[in-house]
């Protein structure tokens, strides 16, 4: 099976004028350190790890927000993908044209990007808001305009950085059914998601990663992961964090 995406000894630096370097300087923290792995379309995977463990900077490394310092990313051609993160940024315009905005960047005419997005919106629930101000939403529905955004581009990879982290468990709920929309819709629906919550990670994941100090620990299978003897077994750090010893 071809990989969706593929990292192989990916090394990310951090700090003043690390991106313009060409080899490692050694007065600069990795945030990543030698990290290869490789997706494929249909997976649901989780990262896991404690904060700073290299979370999000693996998910914006994913999505071109971020280059390597040393190593290669590989992308399927022609891959279509969107991010969430944990708190979206809400522009001054009505939830429609936010959602609509995003189409017509990416060529639709204005008029069909609105029609587009009332779909979107009506997918996630939230047609009867389509003309109020994006700022004026709560929390849990600002992260579903969010989610309608990405869908209605139609990606192939979706992206999420700690979703419901500060969302109540009502709008926690909710976001997470729709995530689980988005990865049954189609075969080749991917996700790649950062969470603290483990129960979470037991309802959406199907492969669970887990991170330390930027280094990939532990890959496995979701019911392996959460498998107390195979996880000591193959991972002693990984087995910690998810008896809640590492913070």
């Amino acid at each position: 099976m071809t990989a969706l995406i593929a990292l192989d000894h990916v090394t990310v630096q951090l700090g003043v004028g690390a991106r313009n370097l060409t080899r490692l300087d050694p007065n600069l923290l990795c945030s990543l350190s030698e990290v290869s792995m490789s997706v494929n379309a249909g997976e649901r995977v989780a990262l896991v790890g404690a904060n700073g463990s290299g979370k999000s900077t693996l998910l914006r490394l994913l999505h071109g927000l971020l280059q390597p310092t040393q190593g290669q990313i590989t992308l399927s051609q022609n891959l279509r993908q969107a991010m969430l993160f944990q708190r979206p940024h809400m522009l001054r315009m009505q939830v429609n044209h936010y959602v609509a905005l995003g189409l017509w960047l990416g060529g639709l005419a204005w008029s069909q990007a609105k029609t587009q997005a009332m779909d979107a919106l009506t997918r996630v629930g939230l047609q009867d808001l389509a003309y109020r101000k994006a700022r004026t939403l709560s929390g849990g529905q600002q992260q579903r305009v969010a989610m309608a955004r990405a869908w209605a581009l139609g990606p192939q990879l979706l992206l999420l950085d700690e979703p419901t982290a500060s969302l109540d468990p009502h709008a926690k709920a909710e976001v997470e059914s729709l995530m689980q929309a988005f990865a049954e819709e189609r075969s080749e629906h991917t996700l790649i998601f950062a969470s603290h919550n483990l129960g979470q990670v037991k309802r959406l994941a199907t492969r669970v990663v887990y991170l330390e100090k930027g280094r990939v620990l532990a890959d496995l299978p979701v019911h392996q992961f959460f498998d107390s003897a195979v996880l000591q077994a193959q991972c002693p750090a990984a087995h910690f964090f998810v008896k809640g010893e590492v913070l």
